[in-house]
């Protein structure tokens, strides 16, 4: 791994848990306990390796359909592990951010999200990123919204707005996303970050997320440091 080219901002859409539950005869909530599990390895290891960034699709706007058991199991989850691996990023000196709608979270998740964010706000070494209640399009158009209430209090001129300054408007302003993960066979990007996976590269595999390694990241990143990225142009 030493030699090969390292993206500097890989998203990962963990997918997969509850089918990883269901072929052992488990609760889809179990899956979604083992999948924080892995997130807990992975989100530790990404940052040895080089990379930079780190963005991952907790939950999406479209999962408050499911149960409301699902969701609430969910929620609690996320208030647990995030307390539970927090440390971990901490000292590596990882700043974490959320992306996401905070309409419809509790007051105990967004406390527990605040308080990540301000204890982490001067790290430096890497940035984690948690999409939570997060759609891609929802992200655009709320950007759209607020460029709009600038340009009619007259405080930006329309004519000065480029792709750039379209990205401080963003949940957050983060690097082009170099490579994107998803797991458990799927082949579809289900609305998640949409302005910045322009020029991604995709990586898909089979492996359920409660299953994904470290190794199984290696393949990804052996993967993507093998592709060619003109970004529209022609290799010399």
């Amino acid at each position: 791994m030493n030699d090969l080219k390292v993206p500097r901002h890989v998203a990962i859409i963990m997918d997969g848990n509850g089918r990883w539950a269901q072929q052992r005869g488990l609760k889809r909530t179990k899956g979604h306990q083992k999948g924080a599990d892995t997130l807990k390895t992975i989100s530790e290891y990404v940052y040895d390796k080089g990379v930079e960034v780190l963005s991952v699709f907790a939950f999406s706007t479209e999962n408050w359909k499911r149960d409301k058991e699902e969701v609430d199991y969910l929620m609690n989850l996320f208030i647990k592990a995030f307390k539970e691996n927090f440390e971990v990023i901490k000292k590596k000196n990882v700043k974490v951010i959320f992306s996401g709608l905070k309409d419809r979270l509790s007051k105990e998740v967004l406390k527990t999200m605040e308080k990540m964010e301000e204890e982490t706000k001067n790290n430096n070494s890497g940035i984690f990123n948690i999409c939570l209640n997060y759609g891609g399009q929802d992200e655009i158009v709320n950007a759209t919204k607020r460029i709009c209430e600038k340009v009619i209090n007259n405080e930006l001129d329309i004519d000065s707005l480029n792709k750039t300054s379209f990205e401080h408007y963003l949940f957050n302003e983060l690097p082009p996303i170099d490579l994107v993960i998803r797991t458990s066979g799927e082949y579809r990007i289900s609305n998640f970050m949409l302005w910045q996976m322009a020029y991604a590269e995709l990586y898909f595999t089979d492996v359920l997320w409660p299953d994904f390694s470290k190794k199984d990241f290696d393949i990804a990143i052996n993967s993507y440091t093998n592709r060619d990225r003109r970004f529209g142009g022609i290799k010399k």
